[in-house]
């Protein structure tokens, strides 16, 4: 895959994702562990039948045997995937995507701690800056319960993101052996375990056939196509540049919730999102420009 074709993909990818919150928002009756129920369930439902055909019909025998990392891989998806929705269930969409750019951030850390990969001084100072916009949205909205509560929730997004994606860079870069691991199945192993999860809390459903139908349109368009893109990216794409691309999901995100749902995000998200995303983009481009002079 060329680069150009690979970093075009990675903004589909993210197009994609930015959509979950202003569909979100036009739901009639459905709430909070519904909405992941039903989006869950409509991700497995659409990736058991692409891996079906990708990997043909001895998908589901490998898939019984799924090695470690596949299945912690997909516990993170699955994290990802309810923490998303119940969280902006409690606070705004802007809050949530905010939040959620801490992940390349966290991915840094955990790559240093786990990959020992070396953490460039900037770096460090990134996480500081970046925690302080993060600080300064948990201060300003401590007066509201649910959305604190709801940021909160947001936090294990980039957390497990993280997880996921120091483990992905393992398996991307290491031995043969390690290379050769399909982590594809994760994808589904998360949103079968998000649904499964989710099920009870759900229940009696609420939903209406225009939630229903808006959710599997999320679980299918703006969550199980993307996903696979992004894991067969990071083979092609370093992990700062698919960082540095993810940021637009926050821009792209925010802007449809303004545009599309009339929510427009208060002072307290724009201070703290400046200073997030100023920091993650400040990180990212110094370690691009990095390496473009360690290959000159």
């Amino acid at each position: 895959m060329s680069h150009a074709r690979a970093v075009s993909l990675m903004l589909l990818v993210t197009l994609l994702w930015s959509l979950a919150g202003v569909v979100s928002r036009h739901l009639d009756s459905a709430r909070s562990f519904e909405v992941t129920f039903w989006r869950s369930a409509s991700t497995a439902l659409a990736l058991a039948v692409a891996l079906t055909v990708l990997r043909g019909p001895t998908f589901w025998t490998r898939l019984a045997h799924s090695s470690r990392p596949v299945w912690i891989s997909g516990v993170c998806w699955s994290v990802m995937f309810t923490a998303f929705t119940v969280a902006i269930t409690l606070t705004t969409v802007a809050n949530v995507l905010v939040t959620m750019a801490l992940g390349p951030l966290m991915a840094a850390f955990f790559a240093r701690v786990f990959l020992h990969h070396r953490l460039a001084r900037r770096t460090w100072g990134a996480i500081a800056v970046a925690g302080v916009g993060i600080g300064w949205m948990f201060a300003q909205g401590a007066h509201s319960g649910a959305s604190l509560t709801g940021t909160l929730v947001a936090t294990a997004i980039p957390l497990a993101g993280a997880i996921n994606f120091t483990v992905l860079q393992h398996v991307g870069h290491g031995k043969d052996d390690e290379r050769s691991i399909d982590m594809l199945p994760a994808v589904l192993i998360g949103a079968v375990l998000s649904a499964a999860v989710t099920l009870p809390l759900a229940w009696p459903f609420a939903a209406s056939l225009q939630d229903v139908g808006l959710l599997a349109f999320l679980g299918t368009v703006q969550l199980a196509l993307p996903c696979l893109l992004m894991v067969r990216l990071t083979r092609e794409l370093p992990g700062p540049e698919i960082a540095l691309l993810g940021l637009l999901e926050v821009i792209f995100g925010v802007a449809w919730t303004w545009l599309g749902a009339g929510e427009a995000p208060s002072s307290s998200t724009l201070i703290g999102g400046t200073l997030v995303l100023g920091a993650l983009l400040g990180n990212e481009l110094l370690t691009l420009r990095g390496r473009q002079f360690a290959i000159a």
